[in-house]
């Protein structure tokens, strides 16, 4: 195990105890994609709000939270930052969809269940307001699973 796997392993033994995910690798690709659609959702300023907040706040066995949060593709972290299309209307329904497939969800888990355990994880580290406006870009049943989490 690398030391970077160590020090996400306490954000990511959350995102595990709160779903029924089996493997920090599960976890790790889990949150990565979790975060992606999320930072869709949001103009590039929200998502550099947020990446700040993680650093600040993050409790040191959790600092890797913020290298989770960064998109480890390079070249869809590119793309995403130069789109002039930003804060897209991500219906619940493809949310959950691209969770299942891009994260290669194992067919007994469902995606909500990881979605709700990813944001809860999250919400601990963030403040209220910067919660209140995730919450704010979230459609319908997506919103009601962030603010259950």
């Amino acid at each position: 195990m690398t030391s970077q796997t160590q020090k996400q392993q306490l954000f990511l033994d959350k995102v595990l105890e709160r779903s029924s995910l089996q493997t920090l690798n599960d976890a790790q690709r889990a949150t990565q994609i979790v975060f992606r659609i999320l930072r869709d959702m949001m103009l590039n300023k929200t998502s550099d709000q947020i990446e700040k907040d993680l650093k600040q706040r993050a409790p040191e066995g959790e600092r890797e939270v913020i290298d989770l949060w960064r998109d480890p593709n390079i070249m869809v972290a590119f793309f995403s930052r130069i789109s002039p299309v930003q804060n897209l209307h991500i219906k619940p329904g493809t949310f959950m969809l691209r969770l299942k497939q891009e994260g290669a969800l194992p067919e007994e888990v469902a995606p909500e269940e990881v979605a709700q355990a990813v944001f809860s994880a999250t919400k601990e580290i963030l403040p209220e307001e910067r919660n209140q406006e995730i919450a704010e870009l979230l459609p319908g049943e997506i919103r009601q699973i962030w603010e259950r989490a």
